[in-house]
């Protein structure tokens, strides 16, 4: 309660959208090596690209304020539909005047479809054409989600780009298998585009392209996505175990399949490397619980490489982190500090480690976009290889 005994309610127009208003994306320019820059345009703000979105799971980029995630050059984050379904529910969240006023974040939010949980997370499952049925990993409590709940649930969190629902095959997995799965992410594409409120272009709707690891069902994938008319396309079914070259191969060509004039998307990744050569060949977006799950468990990413400050090494050292960072972790407190408090289980440490990586990713992200608009992107990446992997630490 305020002063007064009032509860606390944010400005209404500090979260509201114009949906008339259509999602857009301009493609500014391509580097001779095929890495791309451009900006989405939403009524809620836009992003420059290629751009990291930080993972708000439940509504909270874990250890950050939304304030704190802005101030370190976020301009889009990402929300979990499964988990917002399942606590504290989308329609809660929409009596209390959506997502970005539940959590007191201004900017865009991309809400993915909740597909890669149903199937990594939830229990039981059962794949019917209708949607899947599954048991909830928090309390067994028999759910569904259909492309129609799907986009519903994202509607109510008043998602900015939504994510068609889809079925994204484990690696390894047999081709038929992966085809079969291709042709019904298909039909709940159709059915995802169906299902959006129409007479609202501010809210975009992306399709996923799968097809595993096989170049073929990628094409043929892309083109049938394409033919139904997304706002953006992403590439679904990467870093879910496949090795890293193989990740690498399929990106090779994948997104030669997508058309030039929407945002292109790689969900799930990656490690700054990953980023790195992604970006090269023409991604725009991406997202990946990296930066916070590593800083809690205590690795620090640098331009540098990953330093793993539980190490005994770093006791005594009055160094920061990485000198070169400026980042308030780095600018305030020393390795011997940071270690410190992650031995001691503080919740300070977790903070600090997390503000320092996600400001080390948006840091790596301007960089690229300077590169690309410089034209030299080639020398960027050879110099960031260079550093990254000049300490033998290993991520």
């Amino acid at each position: 309660m305020r002063q007064g005994g009032e509860p606390y309610m944010a400005p209404a127009d500090r979260f509201s959208a114009e949906l008339s208003t259509p999602f857009t994306f301009t493609l500014h320019n391509t580097d001779a090596s095929g890495a791309r820059r451009g900006v989405m345009h939403t009524p809620r703000g836009s992003i420059e690209t290629p751009a990291f979105m930080p993972v708000g799971t439940q509504g909270s980029v874990k250890a950050m304020t939304p304030q704190e995630v802005e101030k370190l050059g976020a301009q889009i984050i990402l929300g979990n539909t499964y988990h917002l379904f399942l606590r504290p529910g989308h329609e809660r969240v929409q009596q209390l005047g959506g997502l970005h006023r539940f959590m007191n974040w201004r900017g865009p939010i991309l809400t993915d479809s909740g597909g890669y949980q149903v199937f990594s997370l939830g229990e039981l499952n059962k794949i019917s054409e209708d949607g899947v049925t599954f048991r909830s990993h928090i309390d067994g409590s028999k759910q569904f989600i259909s492309p129609e709940i799907s986009i519903q649930i994202q509607q109510a969190l008043g998602s900015d780009i939504m994510m068609q629902f889809d079925e994204c095959p484990p690696y390894p997995a047999q081709r038929d298998y992966v085809a079969n799965s291709l042709e019904l992410t298909l039909r709940w594409g159709r059915r995802s585009l169906a299902a959006k409120t129409p007479n609202q272009p501010g809210r975009a709707l992306f399709g996923i392209v799968q097809g595993g690891m096989y170049a073929d069902l990628r094409e043929i994938s892309a083109q049938r996505t394409l033919e139904m008319g997304f706002d953006g396309y992403a590439l679904g079914g990467l870093s879910v175990g496949e090795p890293k070259a193989l990740m690498e191969e399929v990106l090779s060509y994948a997104p030669a399949f997508l058309p030039a004039d929407k945002p292109r998307y790689l969900m799930g990744v990656g490690k700054p490397p990953d980023l790195v050569m992604a970006v090269e060949r023409g991604i725009d977006m991406f997202d990946c619980v990296l930066p916070t799950r590593n800083a809690r468990n205590g690795q620090l990413l640098t331009r540098y490489g990953p330093i793993n400050i539980k190490r005994a090494e770093y006791r005594e050292s009055l160094e920061a982190v990485d000198p070169s960072c400026g980042c308030d972790c780095c600018q305030n407190y020393s390795r011997a500090y940071i270690h410190h408090l992650f031995r001691t289980n503080e919740i300070l440490g977790m903070r600090l480690m997390t503000l320092h990586n996600l400001h080390y990713y948006q840091t790596l992200m301007a960089e690229m976009r300077q590169a690309i608009s410089q034209g030299d992107f080639a020398a960027f990446k050879a110099n960031f290889l260079h550093n990254y992997f000049a300490v033998t630490e290993g991520a």
